[in-house]
């Protein structure tokens, strides 16, 4: 076999391992499933839960509506005219979709200088510290998902502000998220996966 040849299978096998990445899981209503596919999620879930007390339900739901459970995930670009590229919509970037800033206030906080948006331990641990922040600064109790998501949203300040009431749209998808949260809640107590 020429060195040619050997080099293009061994290009095709690393490519068919999908780069590093986990890929999503196939049933994102089903939290069972969810959990069977990935067992890392359910013990990073469980981490943080350990933590800093957020309910998986609630940061399934949260990374559902954020990134669809994708650790590349990133905001669509912005076109002028239609057609020349701006750059993204935000810096919001992986699981959790965290804006440089805060990603970079979140590793200088607990320390975890290391820690990567596209990991999903490291991104369920930022979920985690945001919403006890959101917590001590807005009174938002940790199982509350409809207002922990739009807080997520729109920022402790904003949320202070009540920034959220004038889009109609984002309260809706803060809705949906409790929804969610609720659902995957009454799913995974009887899950064997979990």
């Amino acid at each position: 076999m020429s060195r040619t040849l050997g080099a293009m299978i061994l290009t095709l096998v690393l490519a068919s391992c999908g780069g590093g990445y986990s890929t999503s899981p196939s049933a994102l209503d089903d939290a069972c499933m969810i959990a069977r596919q990935q067992p890392k999620y359910v013990r990073a879930f469980k981490a943080t839960e350990r933590r800093w007390g957020v309910p998986t339900a609630v940061q399934m739901a949260t990374i559902y509506q954020e990134s669809r459970f994708r650790s590349d995930a990133r905001t669509p670009f912005r076109y002028a005219l239609g057609i020349i590229p701006m750059g993204r919509q935000s810096s919001a970037y992986g699981y959790s979709q965290a804006l440089d800033g805060t990603w970079d206030e979140y590793r200088k906080d607990t320390g975890r200088r290391g820690a990567r948006r596209d990991d999903i331990r490291d991104a369920t641990d930022f979920m985690g510290w945001y919403m006890n922040r959101s917590r001590e600064k807005n009174g938002i109790q940790l199982t509350d998902a409809r207002n922990q998501y739009l807080a997520y949203h729109e920022g402790h300040s904003g949320f202070s502000r009540g920034s959220h009431n004038a889009k109609s749209w984002l309260l809706r998808t803060a809705s949906e998220v409790e929804a969610r949260a609720v659902l995957y809640e009454n799913q995974l107590r009887g899950c064997r996966a979990y």
